[in-house]
């Protein structure tokens, strides 16, 4: 169900729709919009009455909802939802004209390390800075990540660098500890219908990329986003890092077309990791620039200097000389597409 309010409504007419839905033992979802506030209701079992929603003070219509994810459909939203990252000073969106890429090593190694990566990312351009504190892998035996010693140097590279940190939570405890360091919270293709994280990241104070089930269809995705949106949290960002196919020559099958099927039916931004897409380093650049031809909001992708040495993943890692050559290609494409790029790399403020 939803509520689509007259333009020009008042708070405390947005305010007393919110307090009638409660009173009927739903949940109201106030999104603004650029015209007006839609209001979702979330909770119900059965049909609700229009006539009775549709004649509250303020309300412009009542309209059923004909998708199974409601917050996350283009039905309640019909503009693009655009996520502040970071500090205001910091001047990053994901989802507006400028596009975001996201780079960094697969893992926090060490501080040296770290920072190194992260001056050549920064000096390429790049806004954001990933690399894993905590690491979900397929061994008992692989490195697992520095744990919260991991999160404080990515808190360090914030602040000597003006990137924004995304960094992965693989439960509850650790999803705490990222709340408390990073800009945005990064849920993992295993944890895609992992509900009761879902429902905890719904929760946080933070934005979240979601990244997509390794066998997940788009429906599925997207139900999956809509646990985090029913909890409250609207600032969410899709990720496609490929899917589990029966192809032999890469680490997976990265499915570009999911961008716009996305874009036709959500609201949320898209972003595309061509690294675990891949799982080379040599289809890394060639698949970011088609994930950005195809729509996509930006880019996640793994860098490391030395990847022969990396502790995870060193094998799809770009090396930042790719990364300057994708930055410089992209700034390229910006301009025919009708994005933008940061003109110039992100200035260091070392102290």
């Amino acid at each position: 169900m939803l509520i689509v309010m007259k333009a020009g409504a008042s708070e405390e007419q947005i305010a007393g729709v919110c307090r009638h839905i409660e009173s009927l033992g739903l949940k109201p979802h106030p999104i603004p919009g650029a015209q007006r506030t839609a209001i979702g209701i979330t909770g119900n079992k059965g049909a609700l009455e229009l006539s009775d929603l549709a004649g509250l003070d303020g309300v412009a219509e009542a309209l059923r909802v004909s998708k199974p994810y409601k917050l996350v459909s283009l039905e309640v939203k019909p503009e693009k939802t655009v996520i502040p990252i970071g500090p205001p000073e910091l001047g990053i969106t994901i989802g507006g004209p400028e596009w975001v890429v996201m780079a960094g090593p697969c893992a926090v190694e060490n501080r040296e390390q770290t920072l190194r990566i992260a001056e050549q990312v920064a000096a390429a351009g790049a806004r954001m800075f990933r690399g894993g504190a905590f690491k979900p892998r397929t061994s008992p035996y692989s490195f697992q990540g520095m744990g919260e010693a991991g999160l404080e140097i990515l808190a360090e590279v914030r602040e000597r660098f003006g990137l924004g940190i995304v960094t992965e939570a693989v439960d509850e405890a650790s999803l705490a500890l990222v709340e408390q360091y990073a800009d945005m919270i990064q849920l993992g293709a295993r944890n895609m219908q992992n509900y009761a994280l879902l429902r905890r990241a719904g929760k946080a104070r933070k934005p979240v990329m979601l990244k997509r089930g390794l066998a997940a269809t788009l429906e599925e995705w997207l139900m999956a986003a809509e646990y985090l949106l029913s909890e409250g949290n609207y600032q969410v960002a899709l990720c496609e890092r490929g899917v589990r196919t029966f192809s032999d020559h890469s680490r997976n099958t990265l499915d570009l077309t999911v961008v716009p099927a996305v874009q036709e039916v959500s609201h949320l931004p898209v972003l595309v990791d061509p690294s675990h897409g891949t799982g080379r380093r040599d289809r890394v650049v060639p698949l970011a620039r088609a994930a950005l031809a195809v729509g996509a909001d930006g880019l996640l992708v793994e860098v490391h200097d030395t990847p022969d040495r990396a502790l995870s993943d060193g094998i799809q890692s770009i090396y930042p000389r790719q990364l300057e050559q994708l930055m410089a290609e992209a700034r390229g494409l910006a301009p025919l597409l009708a994005r933008r790029m940061p003109a110039t790399a992100s200035p260091a403020r070392r102290g």
